[in-house]
């Protein structure tokens, strides 16, 4: 019992303006999830738009790795306590597939339009993420060979849509970047020792479906 009560302060610890603490949701994504994690750069504090990284045209400010790399990504928990006890603000981010999920992402305006269709259908979707700009529909994990067969049967496939599988990573919640605050659109169900995600087959049939009939363009972004 101690043991529980323990680790639910932990997931329930928070700052000081509510949000929660970056360290306690890496160390619940790593050790209680075993999806290996690592620091992401933060935004530059000169501007929010604008990446802490030596690129000057980084696509994605503060949200993905850079010291360490994304092959130092861990579930060990001395290591993600350390990380961010050092970089206590440092974005969240996921190295996916292996253990991990995978997810598929996609321009916000789309993926809010495409959600709500897929709820009237009844689909039951795993966690979604959300930034500002973009999306993410986390899926099992898939092999470069299953994405590129599933994706060669369709007809079509839009541009916008992203898929971070072996090798990719993604932001997760409670990031901040430099596009903006990561949140869960769709959070994680309370008490299940990991979160269930659906195939990746199941996602991208319902949410290209789902953009052609909603007539969404889905400008790449």
């Amino acid at each position: 019992m101690r043991e529980i009560l323990k680790r639910r302060r932990r997931l329930l610890s928070r700052r000081n303006d509510g949000k929660p603490e970056p360290i306690s949701a890496a160390l619940t994504f790593a050790t209680e999830w075993q999806w290996p994690v690592l620091p992401g750069v933060a935004p530059d504090p000169r501007g929010r738009a604008r990446c802490a990284c030596p690129d000057p045209e980084c696509t994605v400010p503060g949200a993905h790795p850079f010291d360490p790399g994304l092959l130092a990504a861990s579930t060990d928990a001395r290591m993600v306590r350390w990380w961010w006890t050092n970089r206590p603000g440092a974005p969240v981010i996921l190295a996916t597939g292996g253990r991990a999920p995978c997810a598929v992402s996609l321009p916000a305006l789309a993926a809010s339009r495409a959600l709500a269709l897929l709820d009237k259908r009844g689909m039951r979707l795993g966690p979604v993420i959300a930034s500002p700009t973009r999306w993410a529909l986390l899926v099992k994990p898939y092999s470069m060979e299953q994405l590129g067969e599933l994706l060669y049967a369709k007809d079509f496939v839009p541009g916008s849509l992203r898929f971070h599988g072996e090798g990719g990573y993604i932001a997760l919640p409670p990031s901040e970047t430099g596009q903006g605050a990561v949140r869960w659109e769709r959070a994680p169900l309370p008490g299940s020792s990991s979160p269930w995600v659906p195939d990746v087959e199941a996602v991208v049939d319902a949410v290209v479906d789902a953009l052609t009939r909603t007539g969404v363009s889905a400008p790449e972004l």
